[in-house]
């Protein structure tokens, strides 16, 4: 679940949120839209903890994590939220399932358990046969997909073309 209560950002002078409230529970989807500059991408980055709300506070499956300071709200981040940006962020060196396994090697998970779950996820999104490919030859927005969900155990953030985000919850 997430919960915010009166969530307020400043960019200067200028208020780009302004007393927000939201809950989302455990299982659903939520889509956030409006038009450029009204603060969508601004609360997702509070909501996943990307930035500090100049107000306000944030729970995420009953943490509150607006005023954990930089060494734990990275710990947080790094055990429950995935992200998915608009553009992909898949490092061209490494293939599809180095990619996804990466984030589990630094949280320190072990190898060959990550490695397991990498390969799961990839199969299940239909890149069993592309597992060695980098990613110029490779579908990045499943490779992002099976990143995310892999490593993130609360939170699933998305940035997305034809839609502006969607938010799940596993």
């Amino acid at each position: 679940m997430v919960q915010a209560n009166g969530i307020q950002k400043f960019y200067g002078e200028l208020q780009v949120l302004k007393g927000v409230d939201l809950i989302v529970n455990q299982g659903e989807i939520v889509s956030i839209v409006g038009p450029s500059g009204s603060g969508k991408s601004t609360l997702l980055h509070i909501l996943g903890t990307l930035d500090k709300p100049a107000a306000g506070e944030v729970h995420i499956n009953e943490h509150r994590i607006d005023f954990l300071n930089n060494k734990q709200v990275a710990a947080f981040r790094n055990k429950h939220i995935g992200f998915v940006f608009q553009f992909h962020h898949l490092l061209p060196e490494f293939s599809a399932i180095e990619n996804v396994c990466i984030p589990g090697w630094i949280a320190g998970r072990k190898k060959k358990e990550v490695a397991a779950k990498a390969s799961d996820l990839l199969k299940s999104l239909g890149l069993g046969n592309r597992l060695e490919n980098k990613p110029k030859k490779e579908r990045p927005r499943r490779v992002l997909h099976s990143q995310s969900i892999a490593w993130g155990e609360g939170l699933f953030v998305r940035w997305g073309i034809g839609y502006r985000v969607s938010q799940k919850f596993y």
